[in-house]
């Protein structure tokens, strides 16, 4: 079954249930194309991007996605997910709320200031 969001009347009307969905409050956007996802709607495996059609149900969308963490996630997931990209089954799965940017230049970024900020500790 392939799902794909054209806002939260439609994914409704689909008459779309089960327990595999994830409900978000917040604004997102797609990792892919970066086009901003409605509130409210549910997204499953299938769930598609309106505008690129890539899944959205993908680690690079999730809020707990970091990469250099334990399998890039900060859940305690059993076991990784190989690729990043493609729709998986996990239950841990948050859609990132605001832009995504660059996670792995967002979190080099964090510890390059932190590593600053502890050498300033130090030595300054």
């Amino acid at each position: 079954m392939r799902v794909v969001l054209h806002g939260s009347a439609s994914a409704r009307s689909a008459g779309i249930g089960g327990s595999r969905a994830c409900y978000h409050g917040a604004m997102g956007q797609c990792h892919s194309c970066g086009v901003e996802l409605p509130r409210d709607v549910p997204i499953f495996r299938e769930t598609e991007c309106p505008n690129c059609s890539r899944p959205l149900k993908v680690c690079l969308n999730c809020a707990f996605y970091e990469r250099g963490a334990q399998w890039d996630c900060r859940e305690t997931i059993a076991e990784p997910v190989r690729d990043k990209e493609r729709a998986n089954f996990c239950d841990y799965f948050r859609l990132r709320a605001g832009p995504r940017g660059n996670g792995a230049a967002d979190a080099e970024q964090r510890r390059a200031k932190r590593a600053r900020t502890d050498f300033d500790k130090l030595f300054g």
